[in-house]
Order: structure tokens, then C-alpha cells, then sequence
């Protein structure tokens, strides 16, 4: 079996920050999204990986370097031109053996990769693709099923009028190889051009719908619930930090200086330090080496490594990435800073709520 993972997005609703660093290896709690999917393969005892690769390749491979689980085998395709998501699947696939899983680089999720293998099996399907149910279907593609799980058809971005189910993609699939020749040639879209040809030709091509944990974290207001979402996670370990406490991990190197006041739940990174009197609120995740002043605030954010926050410092909702600095007595309220940013002493910026 081989798994491909495409990470050749550009991740442009994550802009500053994805100018910087691919979307596939952005952090989450202080790893490379990536890791998070690599580990799932191995677990279900998928060995060989292929990253299929377009935008900035060599930071993708830099940043998952020191990621990669122990016992994967991982190669990289890197297209020359953008292919879309089935050449891209058709690239990655060629001169390869054995059934293919495919997962988008950009989704987190819960699925259990072992479930959906064994549904495969059981349907004797040629393809099958995950779902998820989702509140309002009006903004995604939704696939259509027959009673048996058989796709029966694709509507896109439909309106209330034309809902009949909830059920959208996940971005998993799995594909025996001999499908491989329903992908046109060029550049093609799976979701358009190879799944729609698959019901039209009758090939046996079924669904599986997880009902479990999916968010697609492209935006920064799901970006920020992702790491919400892990860190109230009770069975999450953080391999590489000591808990202290109920909500309080930290790694090594870490100086958290006195009264270091930590409400909600915090994930602090080697080589960081603190000056006195500082407090977290909610969800807070700091990278490596960072720097926070006395009496700074920080309320459900997103810290980068390298960050400097400056004496008395108030952030709400905010990402910050790689290397900025944030002056003294500085109020930020729902803003995302790119890598270098620079905020001067007593600077005040807000990016009003949508509800504002």
C-alpha cells in the first residue's frame, strides 16, 4: 500500500503567515502539520509515503525534516508546473505499486485510516472516499449516496432548495491502481474530472462517513480552534513537554519566571522565557525561544518561534509568526503578523469580531 499526501497548496487564506511557510508544514502545537498525518499512517502500519509538492519544496522537506515517524519511508514528487489535485495523484502514483490512500495536506482530522481500510475491503470497492457531515452543506461540495454507501453523484456549493444530504469530502481516499487510467492527462481535478467519471463508468466507488472530528484549518479563526481543539483534548500527549498541572505542558529550557498565572490551557516550547507577572489565558501555544515580558497578556493565541512580546503587552486572538517583535505595552486584538513583523511601543490595532 502507498500513501500520497498532497501538499502542494499555497494556503492563501492563511496569508502573512503561508508567504513564509508552506500551508502543509505549518505548525500546530509546535510541529509541522504534516507530522500529524504521518504519524496516522504509521499507526495503521502504512509505510511508504510520497509528498507530492509544488509551492516553496524545499521548505515543505526543511521543516518536516526531524518529523518524520521512525519506520516511514517518505519521497517527495515536486511538479514543475501545477497539475491540480488528480495529476498531481497521477504524478505521484507512477512507476509505483500496490492500492493508493491519498489525504489533502490541509485537513485535521480524527478518521481512522484502519476503518476506512477495512470498509474498503468489505465493499470489494475499486475507490471509496471519506465523508463528514457538516451544519450547513450550502458552502461545499456535497456527495450523494445510495443506501448501500455507492456514490451516486457530486453537487456543488448547492442552495438550501437543492440540499439532500449533509456529507461532504474529508480529503481521504483510497484507490486501487488500475483507476489510475480514468485520470486524464495534464492538469485535473480528482474531485471534478476523476470521481465524477468513476459514476458515470458504474466503477465500484463507495463512501465512508466519519462522524467524528474534521476541521479544515485554512483560515486563521479555524487555525486558532485547531490548537484550541488539541489542547482540550484530555487524551493528547505532548511528546517532548512535562504537564504541570491540568492544562500546562512545557518543554525543556523553559524559564517561566515568577507568578506565572496560566488560566485555560498552554503549550510553552524549549528556550522560552518569562518575565514575572505573566499571565495565559484560555489557549495559548509558544514556540522555541521566545521571549514574553513582564506583565504581558496573552488570550488565545498563537505564538511562532522567535516571538518577542514586549513588557505589558495585551494579545487577544492573535498569530504571530516567525521572528516578529512586539513592543512594550502593545494591545492586539484578532490579528495575524507574518514572520519579521515589527509593532512599535504602545501601538494599539484591532480587526473587529465578524459580529461587530
Amino acid at each position: 500500500m502507498l500513501a500520497i499526501i498532497l501538499a502542494g497548496g499555497k494556503g492563501t487564506r492563511l496569508r502573512p503567515l503561508t508567504l513564509a511557510r508552506p500551508k502543509p508544514v505549518v505548525p500546530l502545537a509546535n510541529r509541522p502539520f504534516l507530522a500529524y498525518q504521518l504519524e496516522a499512517l504509521r499507526d495503521v502500519g502504512i509505510r511508504r509515503v510520497v509528498l507530492s509538492l509544488s509551492y516553496r519544496p524545499e521548505d515543505v522537506q526543511a521543516a518536516i525534516r526531524g518529523f518524520c515517524p521512525r519506520g516511514i519511508s517518505l519521497e517527495y514528487t515536486v511538479e514543475d508546473q501545477p497539475l491540480g489535485t488528480g495529476g498531481a495523484v497521477r504524478f505521484a502514483a507512477a512507476g509505483r505499486e500496490g492500492t493508493l490512500i491519498v489525504l489533502n495536506g490541509d485537513v485535521f482530522s480524527t478518521i481512522d485510516l484502519r476503518a476506512v481500510l477495512a470498509y474498503h475491503a468489505d465493499k470489494r470497492a475499486r475507490a471509496t472516499i471519506v465523508l463528514t457531515p457538516v451544519e450547513d452543506p450550502t458552502s461545499f461540495g456535497l456527495v450523494r449516496l445510495a443506501r448501500d454507501g455507492r456514490v451516486q453523484g457530486f453537487l456543488e456549493k448547492p442552495s438550501w432548495e437543492e440540499v439532500s444530504t449533509n456529507t461532504i469530502n474529508a480529503g481521504v481516499y483510497v484507490i486501487e491502481p488500475e483507476l489510475l487510467r480514468y485520470f486524464p492527462t495534464g492538469p485535473c481535478s480528482i474531485e471534478r474530472d476523476f470521481f465524477p467519471r468513476l459514476v458515470q463508468e458504474k466503477i465500484p466507488f463507495y463512501g465512508y462517513v466519519h462522524p467524528g472530528y474534521w476541521l479544515d484549518f485554512g483560515t486563521s479563526e479555524k487555525y486558532l480552534q485547531a490548537h484550541r481543539d488539541l489542547l482540550e483534548d484530555p487524551r493528547r500527549i505532548h511528546r517532548g513537554y512535562r504537564r504541570r498541572g491540568t492544562g500546562l505542558w512545557v518543554a525543556a529550557g523553559v524559564r517561566t519566571g515568577e507568578r506565572l498565572l496560566a488560566l485555560g490551557r498552554a503549550l510553552i516550547g524549549p528556550g522560552t522565557e518569562f518575565g514575572n507577572g505573566v499571565q495565559l489565558h484560555k489557549s495559548v501555544v509558544i514556540g522555541r525561544s521566545c521571549r514574553i515580558g513582564a506583565q504581558a497578556v496573552l488570550n488565545d493565541c498563537v505564538l511562532w518561534d522567535g516571538v518577542e512580546i514586549g513588557e505589558g503587552s495585551r494579545l487577544k486572538g492573535c498569530i504571530i509568526g516567525n521572528g516578529a517583535r512586539i513592543g512594550a505595552h502593545v494591545i492586539l486584538n484578532r490579528l495575524v503578523l507574518g514572520a519579521g513583523a515589527v509593532v512599535p511601543d504602545y501601538s494599539r490595532q484591532h480587526r473587529a469580531d465578524p459580529e461587530d
